[in-house]
């Protein structure tokens, strides 16, 4: 976890548990060592370090990282440069433009939000090559959790945009009146109903807006 920036280190201390983490790490390292996992390391945490807590205004919750060479670079749903758009953030885009009339991009590099403070979060945090959901029920929900704890706790508002079953379990971890909570189908197309219409980027203006805070420009990717 010495890679985490120190701002997030402070904010999550209190709700983590030292030697679960250590067993997360040990686990972790074991697994990067024995073959092929995503992201690579230095991107492990990318949206930390793109979105400091005191700067996170929207969180966009996904379950783990895309396991195909060269994709994850440890951002949720985005990709890198250069890298064909994935289905999941297609209808993302799709949704986009059905919304604030955005024209999907042909990039799926989401940096241009995450440094506008959405943090673009993944409840696991890697996963090896090929092999979906390979490192959930590690250690790495509890990490996540302790991340939306930190910013349920904080006074400025903050937009949880969860989107699909998995994520909307984590709506119970939102308690503060102060935050907004928008659920929505998950965007994969394997998902035919419950995320295109569900307006979440305007939606998110709205909230933001009404409490005073600067929107998002999502066109900016």
């Amino acid at each position: 976890m010495t890679l985490l920036p120190a701002g997030w280190r402070s904010a999550l201390e209190p709700y983590l548990d030292p030697a679960r983490m250590a067993e997360l790490a040990a686990y972790v390292e074991a697994e990067f060592a024995a073959g092929p996992c995503y992201p690579p390391l230095e991107d492990l945490f990318s949206a930390y370090r793109l979105c400091a807590p005191e700067s996170c205004r929207v969180l966009i919750l996904g379950q783990d990282p895309y396991h195909k060479a060269g994709q994850a670079h440890g951002l949720s749903f985005s990709v890198r440069p250069g890298v064909a758009v994935p289905p999941s953030l297609r209808n993302v885009y799709k949704e986009l433009a059905a919304d604030l009339d955005v024209p999907p991009s042909r990039s799926g590099d989401l940096r241009g939000w995450a440094a506008q403070g959405v943090l673009l979060l993944n409840a696991v945090l890697t996963v090896r090559e090929g092999k979906p959901g390979s490192h959930a029920n590690r250690g790495w929900e509890d990490f996540t959790d302790a991340t939306i704890r930190a910013l349920n706790d904080r006074d400025e508002r903050v937009v949880f945009l969860l989107w699909g079953g998995y994520a909307r379990k984590k709506a119970e971890l939102v308690t503060n009146p102060t935050h907004v909570v928008l659920e929505a189908g998950h965007p994969s197309p394997m998902n035919p109903r419950g995320f295109l219409g569900s307006r979440p980027f305007s939606a998110t203006n709205k909230a933001l807006a009404d409490a005073g805070l600067p929107p998002i420009e999502w066109s900016r990717l």
